[in-house]
């Protein structure tokens, strides 16, 4: 229970079954014994206030206690709420400081949790230890990372650690994170509403007398809710007398007010999310999505953020078909901030539009907390009405997964939970059941819900091929041999219908092609084809003519690539997202358009993807939109924007790993913005992920480690190491054999060719040549690929000729890099004998990598002018003359967040991720040496203000 209206701390009341767990484990903590508690429940339940006796039961043993707690507003700040508890108290952990500098320089992550790790076994050698963390949803994915990692490594030794986290609908991250310190053995205490003879002594407690009945009536509204219940006490202790120590009415119950806790809740929301919920609250009883957009004039499916906000802050939930209010007190206490003329307008309008729309009176949901696990689980079992009600829930599910797929999960979940084990049609339901959670961001639970079905076994052909479908889908972004298993697996079962088998014959050729096996890919789809085409299946279809692109594509014919890329988009967006067999579409046309120099549409393709991904709650695929947005980016030299997309992509690693899409993504994207920016040390932590690469059973994946060692090699000054690391992409299978080592990115070639000419592999460097200007001849309408083939042969024959040729065709392209390097290879070649004539490509090479980012290559290029006789000022990295240590769009978000406006507020004016803009404000406030957005702010008025 909180501190009551004065501030003065009062008894706990009704969790002593809670406080004597927490006291056995401190006393298994005095003998050495760690361990993980973790607390959990709803808004306003007492979780701070639980873990806070925990502390000071600690403290009164002599235990060292270090407390710390997230704050929704300071995610950006990279494991501050760790740091932040080990630096408080009389005895700060050794070091601290230098932590925190470890945590906000980038590509120190494996530094940072080796001496973290290192200080806390030191601290915890000297004697017990508890860690206390708060509010863990609203941890920064550092810290998230931090304490699963810490608390596995240090197991074994006295240090206990005690966290809290808000039941209900949690980020993907954090998912994973609990998942596994259940699996590590984490004790958990769920925190349910008070008993009433709880209510009644700490009502006696605030009012200063024993409550008579009416008092208690109007208690008991609070239902248990230790928050409200001190909330409702604060207004009833002016409305109360007390006589002959009874705590009475003095002229019935007071109205209803707003309640501070309700009206921090309602700040944090977006505009468009409190408008909603007044909205709510002014109509008065559970209503319609449909009737709630048309007195808000907006479309129902304009209203999804809004809503899913309104969920996820447990100011809602849903009722059925409506949505209704999480507790009557909230409603009422919304309600009360309205004018009162505005409240009948509103409620006469939802009456006379739509009679049936709005339930009066008012059916109070409850608190979450109110139900045990156990109380859950005995809901949930088959009753003999239970078939329909299921029926209906799938039904539900199907019709809202194009838009919502986090609701369609949870009606499937709860369609499975009403289906028996001996049902029929329970393999239907889980393979129904499998996508929708891995498009939510719980691919490990529809994971283990599929292998548990088939290790059960006693699963019937059709079933069994259809859970399987389910998984090799859910394997694509992870896995893409395993996908490639569980698709070859199905497609061989006996008797299956023919639709099926086409899907997952479609599969099949989408993880070979994604694994880089393109001549089975090819034979496959082609088989494929014709199974899809006898059962009239459009999805498969789509997902085919994807494969059919990948296919052109590897012929060097980008053209037809391209064509059949429009196609399969198009046919993808007409069937709406949740039939596709693919993750979008989309997402291969948006690659394939930066690849054919259509940069501008791709970026907006991306953007778009982004939006109407996170908008619909489709957790995997707006992570493999910023991934696909981070090699666009990086492509289009905007380097810093690049990482931080590649870092809000890794922040949200789904709970299965990063995987393989990663691997050929944003592993690769930091790389290579490393190696531009002279970033020794993340160079060399992607590196080692590139080793691991090597071994993976995708070939693809294998090629892009060896791509990536490669360049680390010739980074390194090591260039005969650099051709080694590529003898097998170089000498792999021909019909299998990548045009280049990077993916789709032609721009690689004059780069092969360089590292060949370094390391003295001519013939290599031949190769490449050839089948650049190959390319190039099959593609003659794409002026890019022309560019990149002139490069390359005129660096083979150190040939002025081909390199001035490509710095004209360049001209024309949108990759800023490859014209840079274009621009000074024939800088370079010009110095040789006409110097003068070297310097102004010089100079247009520098500026080019300047504006990029590019710290390393502009470096080099000014060692090549004052070799020439020139020395150039140094620009500042930034494109304002206030902000000079900033980039373009870090400058953005720190305008904004000086303004006020909240990490998810930022994201939505420039339509970014809230992980993208925690990565630019961290890295801006490493920079700007600050640690708060107070400071910020006052730096921000300091200069702009121009003193």
């Amino acid at each position: 229970m909180p501190e009551d209206l004065e501030g003065v701390r009062t008894p706990l009341r009704g969790r002593d079954a809670e406080l004597a767990f927490i006291e056995a484990r401190l006393d298994a903590l005095d003998r050495g014994e760690g361990g993980i508690i973790r607390v959990e429940g709803p808004v306003g339940i007492g979780r701070s206030r639980i873990l806070a006796e925990a502390a000071a039961a600690a403290g009164r043993r002599g235990t060292k206690v270090f407390k710390g707690a997230a704050d929704p507003d300071e995610r950006f700040a990279p494991l501050g709420p760790l740091l932040d508890g080990l630096l408080s108290g009389e005895e700060p952990l050794s070091g601290a400081v230098r932590l925190r500098d470890l945590a906000t320089t980038p590509g120190r992550r494996f530094w940072l949790l080796q001496e973290l790790g290192d200080r806390l076994r030191e601290t915890a050698r000297n004697g017990p230890l508890l860690v206390v963390l708060d509010d863990l949803q609203w941890c920064d994915d550092l810290t998230l990372l931090t304490f699963n990692t810490l608390a596995a490594g240090l197991s074994s030794h006295a240090i206990l650690w005690l966290v809290a986290v808000r039941g209900g609908s949690v980020p993907s991250g954090l998912r994973t994170t609990l998942d596994r310190i259940r699996q590590a053995g984490a004790h958990e205490l769920a925190l349910g509403a008070l008993d009433d003879q709880a209510v009644t002594r700490i009502t006696a407690d605030a009012l200063g007398a024993a409550p008579d009945p009416d008092v208690l009536r109007v208690v008991r509204r609070a239902e248990g809710v230790p928050q409200l219940l001190v909330e409702l006490l604060g207004s009833l202790r002016k409305a109360v007398t007390i006589g002959n120590g009874t705590a009475r009415l003095t002229a019935g119950p007071p109205a209803p007010r707003e309640l501070p806790s309700v009206v921090r809740r309602l700040d944090q929301l977006s505009d468009e999310a409190r408008e909603l919920v007044r909205t709510v609250a002014a109509v008065g009883g559970p209503i319609t999505i449909a009737l709630l957009a048309e007195l808000l004039d907006r479309s129902s499916g304009a209203l999804i953020t809004a809503v899913r906000e309104s969920l996820d802050a447990d100011l809602l939930t849903e009722s059925g078909d409506r949505l209704a209010f999480r507790h009557e007190l909230i409603r009422e206490a919304v309600e009360a901030g309205l004018p009162l003329p505005l409240r009948h307008a509103l409620r006469g309008q939802a009456a006379e539009r739509s009679p049936g729309s709005v339930a009066f009176p008012v059916a109070s949901p409850g608190p979450s907390a109110g139900r045990a696990p156990a109380d859950a689980a005995e809901a949930g079992r088959a009753g003999p009405g239970d078939v329909a009600e299921a029926d209906r829930l799938r039904t539900a599910a199907a019709e809202l997964a194009a838009t919502a797929p986090g609701p369609a999960a949870e009606r499937s979940l709860k369609a499975l939970e009403l289906t028996t084990a001996d049902a029929p049609e329970r393999p239907r339901v889980i393979a129904e059941t499998i996508p929708l959670l891995w498009q939510t961001g719980r691919a490990a639970q529809a994971r283990e819900l599929g292998a548990s079905a088939l290790a059960t076994g006693g699963l019937g052909p059709e079933d069994e091929a259809r859970i399987r479908l389910a998984l090799a889908r859910l394997a694509v972004p992870f896995d893409f041999s395993e996908a490639v298993r569980q698709a070859r697996a199905g497609s061989a079962l006996p008797g299956i219908p023919e639709d099926v088998r086409g899907r997952l014959l479609a599969m099949l050729a989408v993880g070979l092609s994604m694994s880089g096996e393109h001549s089975a890919a090819e034979q496959v789809a082609a088989e494929a084809w014709e199974t899809a085409a006898a059962a009239g299946d459009r999805s498969a279809e789509a997902t085919l003519t994807t494969v059919r692109s990948a296919v052109s594509f590897h012929r060097m014919d980008l053209t037809e690539a391209f064509r059949q890329a429009e196609r399969s988009a198009a046919l993808a967006d007409a069937l709406g997202v949740s039939t596709s067999l693919w993750v979008p579409e989309a997402l291969w046309h948006a690659l394939l358009s930066n690849t054919t120099g259509r940069s501008a549409e791709a970026l907006a393709a991306a953007e778009e993807g982004i939006r109407i991904t996170r908008e619909q709650g489709r957790t995997a695929a707006t992570r493999m939109w910023l991934m696909t947005r981070s090699r666009i980016l990086l492509e289009a030299g905007r380097l810093t924007d690049a990482r931080a997309d590649a870092e809000a992509a890794s922040a949200t690693t789904d709970d299965l790993g990063p995987g393989n899409l990663a691997d050929v993504t944003l592993r690769y994207v930091m790389m290579r913005v490393a190696l531009h920016t002279d970033d020794r040390q993340t160079a060399r932590a992607y590196a080692a992920e590139a080793r691991r690469m090597r071994s993976d059973g995708a070939p693809v994946v294998r090629h892009f480690g060896s791509w990536m060692l490669a360049l680390m090699a010739d980074f390194e000054g090591r260039p005969d190491r650099a051709m080694a690391e590529l003898d097998e992409v170089m000498t792999s299978p021909a019909a299998d054999r990548p045009a280049y080592a990077g993916l789709v990115d032609p721009a690689d070639a004059p780069v092969l060719v360089r590292l060949a000419l370094r390391g003295g592999a001519h013939a290599r460097a031949a190769q490449a040549v050839a089948l650049a200007e190959r390319l190039a001849a099959l593609n003659p309408d794409l002026t890019f690929l022309a560019a990149t083939a002139a490069h390359a042969r005129g660096l083979l024959d150190n040939d002025l000729a081909p390199l001035l040729r490509a710095v004209r065709l360049y001209e024309d392209c949108p990759r800023p890099l490859a014209r840079a390097s274009a621009l000074e290879d024939a800088g370079r070649k010009l110095a040789a004998t006409r110097r003068s004539e070297a310097v102004p490509y010089f100079d247009t090479a520098l500026a080019l990598y300047a504006r990029a980012g590019a710290e390393r290559d502009v470096a080099r290029v000014r060692r090549r002018l004052r070799a020439a006789g020139v020395r150039r000022r140094p620009s500042p990295a930034g494109l304002s003359g206030a902000w000079p240590e900033l980039t373009a769009a870090e400058i953005r978000v720190v305008r904004l967040v000086a303004r006020g406006l909240t990490n998810r507020q930022v994201a939505e004016h420039l339509s970014l991720s809230p992980h993208t803009v925690g990565s630019h404000l961290r890295r801006a406030f490493t920079k700007l040496d600050i640690s708060s957005r107070v400071e910020l702010t006052r730096l921000a008025k300091h200069r702009d203000s121009g003193e």
